[in-house]
C-alpha cells in the first residue's frame, strides 16, 4: 500500500502540487477537510475533454465546481510523442525521462470556478476536486495527458495549433451574418 493516499505516482504528484504548492509558506486549514471529502468519494466528477465538473454536497448545501485545464502546446505534444512512443501504460520512469528532457507534463489550470459562498479562489470544493483528480491520475496516469488534450492534439494535422481559444472576441462577430433571417 502506498504511503501517500494522493499523489503516490509521479503523474498524480503533479496534481497534488496544484492543491499543495511548494511556494506556500503556512499550512492551509482547508486541506484536511478537502482530503477527507475526496477520500470518502464525495466528489462525483465528470470529465469532458479538458473540463472537469463536480457537484459536491456538504450538509444541506451543494456546490458546483468547475476546472478547465490548459492544453499542451504543439511543441510539448511533439516532445512527449518522441520520448513516449506508446502512451498506453505510463510509468514513473517515463515521467522522469520527460522531466530530464525539460518537458514535464505538469498541468496548468486555465480556469476554475465554484458556486460556493467562500469567495475564495481556493475553496474546499476546488481542493477536494484536485485531490480527487490526483487519485484518478494515480489509478490511470494516461488521464494526466488526456486532461491536457494530448490525444486530441496528436490526431490533428501539424499545421493547426493545439491551443483552442477559450473566448470569441465580440467585435469579431458579424451581427448581420450571426442573426441571419431564414
Amino acid at each position: 500500500m502506498p504511503d501517500n493516499e494522493f499523489g503516490y505516482t509521479a503523474w498524480g504528484r503533479d496534481w497534488v502540487r496544484l492543491a499543495e504548492p511548494l511556494r506556500q509558506t503556512r499550512p492551509d486549514p482547508l486541506l484536511p477537510r478537502a482530503r477527507s471529502i475526496a477520500r470518502n468519494n464525495g466528489v462525483p466528477a465528470t470529465l469532458a475533454g479538458r473540463v472537469v465538473r463536480a457537484v459536491i454536497h456538504r450538509g444541506g448545501q451543494a456546490s458546483v465546481t468547475h476546472v478547465e485545464v490548459a492544453p499542451l502546446t504543439r511543441t510539448a505534444v511533439t516532445a512527449i510523442a518522441e520520448l513516449i512512443p506508446d502512451p498506453t501504460v505510463l510509468t514513473d520512469e517515463m515521467h522522469r525521462a520527460l522531466a530530464e528532457a525539460g518537458r514535464t507534463p505538469t498541468p496548468v489550470l486555465a480556469a476554475t470556478d465554484c458556486s460556493c459562498s467562500a469567495r475564495n479562489p481556493r475553496c474546499v470544493h476546488l481542493l477536494a476536486l484536485l485531490y480527487d483528480l490526483a487519485r484518478r491520475v494515480d489509478e490511470n496516469p494516461r488521464l494526466a495527458l488526456e486532461l491536457q488534450g494530448y490525444f486530441e492534439a496528436t490526431h490533428q494535422d501539424p499545421d493547426t495549433p493545439a491551443d483552442i481559444p477559450r473566448w470569441v472576441p465580440l467585435h469579431s462577430l458579424d451581427p448581420l451574418a450571426y442573426f441571419e433571417a431564414v
